[in-house]
């Protein structure tokens, strides 16, 4: 048994026994989800550790006071952002206290004055909130961006004395969320499609049942009249018992699509329920049991099937098809579904082992067009976050097999969508612009397609265009990646509309100096400089080299304007030049 100083977070779930009592399941469900991709995830990111654990409370530890508030901070932050779309009597929600003190550490456990004040200040915290004692908000001063709130003094039960308590103001998740109406508040069909199960008893088989779910999602989403919730989102009920019209109230959706594969040796056997969310009904349902070969023959039945059966609104037969380059090679298509799957993964060593298995494909079927765009797109990968050891062989190596792709089958959404990128890169605006709209045309409801479409939008001095279609984008994907909000931010502060353009930038857990500078010179347009000169510290204690120039030569703006505009934010924020 020793003493030592630490920050002591408690947590405890809002109305814990009103939701289990509602819906059991799907209150755990939802519980455990939040917990694996959220709270455990942003606890690890800022060093901290769980202690114990309750059915709907927790412990934590950490060795500074700036850590366990920014672990709070992210946690609130993003339930609310969770919750923006769930219906209030079934949102989850957390009370977090902080505490700043000595505690007693005994065989991994801790224990104490400073434990108990933290566990007591976690029950007078608003639902959603932060509440913390006088020793963490002096302790961070102004090492945080955040707002304290005097509570004044607050007895505590089982404390002799009462406590100076804060409340952390938490603007971000009071404020209504960036998002746009229900899925389903009219307008297009929309539809999600959840993970098909894997029936196989061979946990192999994980790859082929997740890559045959992505590619109906991508057939459905190449019809213009539907409105397709991406696989990102919709991945995260993979493995879990779900209640349909639970799943469709998340998304904001109509209908539902769920089934089940089972592959043995060269057969597999699919079936597929599609289900009115609105009556719980099932609108269509059906088995296919084929050869392995007719893979694709039967992912089309199943895609025009949905489409034709969705109550008359959507007439398959007047929406051009488009033809993909299938391979008559079963084996090359599955080492494609799991590098694809891998892809997804994002991860140092998921990309080499999907660039293993691309290659394998491609080595099976040398004119397999979607192997080579996706051997691009995952090579892409290494090179955007510099997993490569050669950036210009893994450059070259996106460029041909792009080529080749195109070459192949120039039908392919996948390979126009990284050659706009690519495009843009090298500035050559003209060639982004046709391969963006041919992306756009070929699959109207990739997230990945419409956030880039609005990213090219604000490149070419067309930001307010831009915004529309990134919040498209994260309506197709409400479990959309943290960089959707620096594509909305660039885009806001491009319009000039610096204050939305902060709040976007705010909402990355890990701004990098990039990120900071796009904050400090939001900050210095709108007339604060207190802020920008703090944004402008933090960014330069990242990277001491960063200058105007050199970081205005990186950005792709088309017209001089609004590339001068962003110089003059940047040095009015004194960055150097």
């Amino acid at each position: 048994m020793h003493r030592r100083l630490m920050a002591i977070l408690a947590a405890d779930m809002v109305g814990y026994s009103r939701l289990v009592e509602l819906d059991e399941a799907g209150t755990l469900a939802r519980l455990k989800t939040h917990r694996l991709e959220l709270v455990d995830p942003a606890i690890t990111k800022t060093n901290g550790r769980i202690v114990k654990t309750t059915g709907d409370g927790m412990l934590v530890e950490f060795a500074s006071a700036t850590d366990a508030v920014e672990c709070a901070v992210e946690i609130q932050r993003r339930m609310a952002r969770r919750n923006a779309d769930v219906e209030p009597e079934r949102q989850i929600r957390f009370r977090i206290g902080i505490n700043l003190g000595d505690v007693i550490v005994e065989d991994g456990d801790v224990l104490g004055d400073g434990v108990n004040i933290a566990a007591r200040l976690q029950t007078i915290a608003d639902a959603g909130g932060i509440a913390v004692s006088q020793a963490v908000r002096d302790e961070l001063a102004h090492k945080l961006d955040l707002t304290f709130e005097d509570l004044g003094e607050q007895p505590l039960k089982n404390i002799s004395r009462p406590l100076r308590v804060y409340r952390v103001m938490l603007d971000e998740a009071q404020a209504t969320p960036v998002s746009a109406p229900a899925l389903g508040d009219g307008g297009a069909t929309s539809i999600a499609v959840l993970p098909f199960a894997n029936m196989s008893g061979d946990p192999d088989q994980e790859f082929f049942a997740d890559g045959l779910t992505e590619d109906i999602i991508t057939a459905l989403s190449r019809f213009r009249d539907l409105l397709v919730i991406s696989r990102n989102s919709t991945f995260v009920y993979k493995g879990k018992a779900v209640n349909v019209q639970d799943v469709a109230k998340a998304f904001g959706v109509q209908y539902v699509v769920e089934g089940s594969v089972r592959k043995i040796a060269n057969r597999v056997r699919i079936t597929v329920q599609l289900i009115d969310a609105r009556t719980d009904r099932h609108v269509w349902a059906e088995r296919y049991d084929r050869e392995l070969a007719d893979i694709f023959a039967m992912q089309d039945e199943v895609t025009s099937s949905i489409v034709a059966t969705l109550s008359g609104r959507v007439e398959a037969a007047a929406v051009e098809r488009v033809q993909r380059s299938p391979t008559s090679n079963m084996r090359a298509y599955e080492y494609v579904l799991t590098a694809k799957v891998l892809h997804h993964r994002s991860t140092v060593q998921a990309n080499a082992e999907a660039q293993r298995m691309i290659e394998k494909a491609i080595e099976l079927d040398p004119k397999y067009a979607h192997a080579h765009a996706w051997r691009g797109c995952i090579v892409g990968q290494s090179w955007v976050y510099n997993w490569c050891p050669d950036r210009d062989t893994a450059w070259n190596t996106i460029v041909a097999e792009l080529a080749t792709a195109l070459s192949l089958d120039d039908n392919d959404s996948d390979v126009h969508r990284i050659l706009a990128a690519i495009s843009l890169s090298r500035g050559d605006h003209e060639a982004a612009r046709y391969h963006q709209e041919r992306a756009l045309a070929l699959n109207p409801n990739n997230d990945l397609i419409v956030v880039q479409q609005g990213e090219y939008l604000t490149w070419v001095g067309k930001p307010e265009e831009g915004v529309e279609w990134i919040h498209k984008a994260m309506r197709l994907n409400p479990h959309h990646p943290e960089r959707f909000w620096n594509h909305l931010g660039r885009a806001y502060f491009v319009a000039r509309r610096y204050p939305e353009a902060i709040e976007s930038f705010r909402h990355i857990s890990k701004p990098d100096q990039f990120h900071l500078a796009f904050l400090a010179a939001a900050a210095a347009m709108a007339g604060d400089p207190a802020a920008a000169d703090s944004y402008r510290r933090q960014a330069l204690a990242l990277d001491a080299s960063l200058a105007v120039e050199a970081y205005l030569a990186t950005l792709h703006y088309k017209r001089t304007e609004d590339a001068a505009h962003h110089r003059e934010a940047l040095i009015r924020a004194g960055l150097p030049q």
